[in-house]
Formats: C-alpha cells, sequence, structure tokens
C-alpha cells in the first residue's frame, strides 16, 4: 500500500513519510491579522537585535556578517539529482537558508535565544534604574551592572541547541545560566555548555519533562528567569526577524516574490517556536504569496498531530503509538507548543514527515551536492520540494494554490538550522550511514 492510498491518520500512526495538507490553511490577509503579534512587534524585536551588534561584536569575534548582526547567507544551488523529472523545464529556482552557520550557537535557535536573553536583559537593567544603558548597551560591561547580571540566573529546557543559544549568550553577558538537558540530548553540546560554565541538569525523561521542571525550578527563586521554549513570545519574536533578513536578502538577489512569483519555505519543526515564528514572519512580510511547510521526524510528527486533531491542548505523539525515536535529537519532540499551533494554524501550508534514512540521506547529499555539513534535524527540509513537486498531495496542493505557469518562476528555500558546532567525527559518522543509504538508492 502506497502513502497516497492510507488515510493520513494511519500514516502519521504509522510512521510512514507523506505529505499532509493542512485543511485550515488559509491564503488571505485575515489569518494574520488574527494572530496576537503584529509586524510592529517584529521591526521593534529587529530594532533590538540592531541595538546589540556592538556589544555582541565584543563579546563573539564572528556575530556580524554581511552587514547584520546574527545572520546567515542566502545560497542559491542547482536542484538536487532526480529530484527535479523535466530537467529542461526546472519548476523555478532552489536556495538554502544556511542556518546552520548562524553566529554564536551555529543554529537557527542563535535567533531566539539571542533576542530573549537581550530583552530580559534589558529590562533588568531598567527595572534597577539603571535608565542610561537600557538601550545604550555598551555600559552592560559596566561593574555595578555586571554585579546586577551576577545575581541572576537564566534557566531554560533543551534537546541541544537552544540550550547553546541561551547557555552562551546568557555567560557572556555575566548571568549564571542553567540548562535542562532532556535525554535526546548529545553529549558534546553539554560539553560546550560545561565549557563556558553553565550548569547542566540531566534528565531521563524526554524534552516536555525537561522544561516542566525546568520552569518549577526556576519558579522557586525570585531571582531566575525561565526562557519558555513552549510559550515565549520573546523567543518566538526573534525567530519572526529571520523574515526580515530573508526579504533583504532575496531583494539583493533581484527575487520577486507575488502571485506569478510564488516563494515556498521548508522549515524543520521540533517544538514549534523557531519555525513558528518564521513562517508567522514570512506571512507578514509576503502574505499570501509565501507557502510554509514544516517537516518533522515520522516518529516525532508533534505539530502535525496537533494541528490535524484540532485540539485546544497538543497530544503527546506517545498517544498514537509513535516512539518519539529519532536522529534528529533537535526534532525529538512529543508535544508540540500550544501556543504556537494556535499561531500557525491558519498559515503553515502542510507538514511533510520524514524517516531516519531520509535524514541521513539528506545529510549525505547537502555535503555531496553543496559542500554544507548540518546536522540530521537540519537536513529535513531538502526533502520539501520532493514532496511539493513529486506526490499526488503536492500537485493538489500547487493545483489550488498557485497561478498556472507561476511555478517555473517559483523560488524555493531550505532552510538548514543547525550542525556548525557538531563534532567531526559525529558528523563523519553521519555522513557515511547517509551515503550507504544513497548507494543503495541508486
Amino acid at each position: 500500500m502506497t502513502v497516497a492510498q492510507l488515510d493520513y491518520k494511519q500514516a502519521l500512526g504509522g510512521g510512514v513519510p507523506f505529505l499532509w495538507l493542512n485543511p485550515n490553511h488559509r491564503r488571505c490577509p485575515g489569518a494574520v491579522a488574527e494572530a496576537r503579534w503584529t509586524m510592529a512587534d517584529i521591526e521593534a524585536a529587529e530594532r533590538r537585535f540592531q541595538a546589540s551588534g556592538k556589544l555582541l561584536g565584543s563579546l563573539f569575534s564572528d556575530t556580524c556578517l554581511d552587514g547584520d548582526v546574527i545572520e546567515s547567507v542566502l545560497q542559491a544551488v542547482d536542484w538536487p539529482a532526480g529530484q527535479v523529472q523535466d530537467t529542461a523545464s526546472p519548476p523555478g529556482h532552489l536556495w538554502i537558508k544556511c542556518d546552520h552557520q548562524l553566529p554564536i550557537a551555529g543554529s537557527i535557535k542563535a535567533r531566539g535565544g539571542l533576542h530573549e536573553v537581550i530583552a530580559f536583559a534589558e529590562e533588568l537593567v531598567s527595572t534597577y534604574g539603571f535608565e542610561q544603558s537600557h538601550r545604550d548597551f555598551s555600559h552592560w560591561s559596566d561593574s555595578e551592572i555586571q554585579s546586577l547580571f551576577n545575581e541572576h540566573t537564566i534557566v531554560v529546557a533543551s534537546t541541544g541547541n537552544l540550550g547553546l543559544s541561551v547557555g552562551l549568550i546568557a555567560k557572556a553577558l555575566g548571568f549564571k545560566a542553567v540548562v535542562h538537558m532532556s535525554v535526546e540530548a548529545k553529549s558534546w553540546k553539554k560539553e560546550k555548555l560545561r565549557g563556558c560554565r553553565a550548569i547542566i541538569v540531566e534528565h531521563d525523561g524526554d524534552y516536555t519533562e525537561a522544561v516542566r521542571i525546568g520552569r518549577e525550578a526556576a519558579e522557586r527563586d525570585p531571582k531566575s528567569y525561565f526562557v519558555d521554549d513552549e510559550n515565549s513570545p520573546r523567543l518566538f519574536l526573534g525567530y519572526a526577524v529571520a523574515a526580515l533578513r530573508l526579504q533583504r536578502q532575496l531583494a539583493r538577489n533581484k527575487v520577486r516574490v507575488d502571485r506569478q512569483n510564488p516563494l515556498f519555505v521548508y522549515v524543520p519543526c521540533g517544538v514549534g517556536g523557531a519555525p513558528g515564528g518564521i513562517c508567522f514572519g514570512l506571512h507578514q512580510v509576503f502574505g499570501e504569496n509565501v507557502h510554509v511547510f514544516f517537516s518533522e521526524p515520522t516518529q516525532s510528527a508533534c505539530m502535525l498531530l496537533a494541528l490535524s486533531e484540532g485540539e485546544a491542548g497538543p497530544r503527546a505523539v506517545y498517544d498514537i503509538g509513535l516512539d518519539n525515536t529519532t536522529v534528529a535529537d533537535g526534532l525529538a519532540v512529543s508535544r508540540a507548543s500550544a501556543m504556537v499551533a494556535n499561531i500557525v494554524k491558519p498559515l503553515v501550508s502542510g507538514i511533510y514527515t520524514v524517516s531516519d534514512e531520509i535524514l541521513l540521506r539528506n545529510l549525505y547529499l547537502l555535503k555531496h551536492e553543496y559542500g554544507f555539513s548540518v546536522e540530521p534535524s537540519a537536513a529535513a527540509g531538502l526533502s520539501g520540494s520532493d514532496f511539493l513537486l513529486n506526490t499526488d498531495a503536492g500537485s493538489r496542493y500547487l493545483k489550488e494554490n498557485t497561478r498556472p505557469g507561476s511555478l517555473a518562476r517559483s523560488n524555493h528555500v531550505v532552510w538548514t538550522t543547525g550542525g556548525m558546532h557538531l563534532p567531526r567525527v559525529e558528523y563523519e559518522h553521519y555522513w557515511s550511514l547517509g551515503r550507504a543509504i544513497d548507494d543503495n538508492a541508486i
């Protein structure tokens, strides 16, 4: 039985890779207007990023790129071999948004983590009467403000990359940092955090359990601040700033986005904060001319479960027989953020699920075809255009949501989300597995 013949619930519960089209997707301005935040909130977050540039430049050697603070390149690439059936008439242009190279944390989490920590620090200096330092971040190295930061602890729970982002930035600014790491977290990420003197609390439970315990621990300490990956507006808006950056990068490359030139974006999804923020931001910028698809591991498809069921509180993937076990540690989340699910419900076009074999093969292909070294989670986006262009569901979506002839003028952005700090020995292990899978597929 093929995926096309399966009911989506059978495919989801059976761990079968497939493309799910969101029945609640609304290609109209009202879908964005109903959200709790606006473009003004994203622009405020962008101003905070810009104001922090000089400070971050003094703390990290790799913060600035192409005139922006905390940004990655947008790279034009050829279509992967075999993904486009009619090579004489390709379906537009393919790009890779290289957030696996994002400065400081080496992942997409750098934007959200930076924005959250900077916003908290800004709030703190204002609350304690350092008005001069409220917007002039250069004073944050002064002894009085450093003493203030040293008295406070920033707490976060993570499978790895958000912990790296928040922990590295918090410690660099002078805060104490406590990172609750779930069972999925890799040892090398823990060691990198220990190297910057962050405190690591290891858990035998999954990501959702680590978040619960971390939140409760922070609530018991009046000088602790919890970075809540499930419910944080500051994280969400920090991620949304990526849409403004992508808009500028596309404009520099003379790429138009309108009804005749649609934009398709493929983003890996775990709990939902980073892809949700990007999806929200892209719809603020491009409206109905952008089509955002999330990607999740077949065994950790928590956002698909949340959006397809439409319940007030998302269920855990364990409830439908999935085991939340995947090589993609950054996407190993059993329950989606209810906050994000509610926001993206009318915005995301669909979600496709990928097996570990697909992830590992994509990891190999990203290196083989383009020279990019990423971690397994970051490889999920590469399958997006394949699901869209070469499945019945994808053909149906294109027929119902794009104008005739516009596909040839479309642009497709694969978002890679992490990998810059992945140890070489671990990467080579994943790469060799991916190569073997690719060899067997030929």
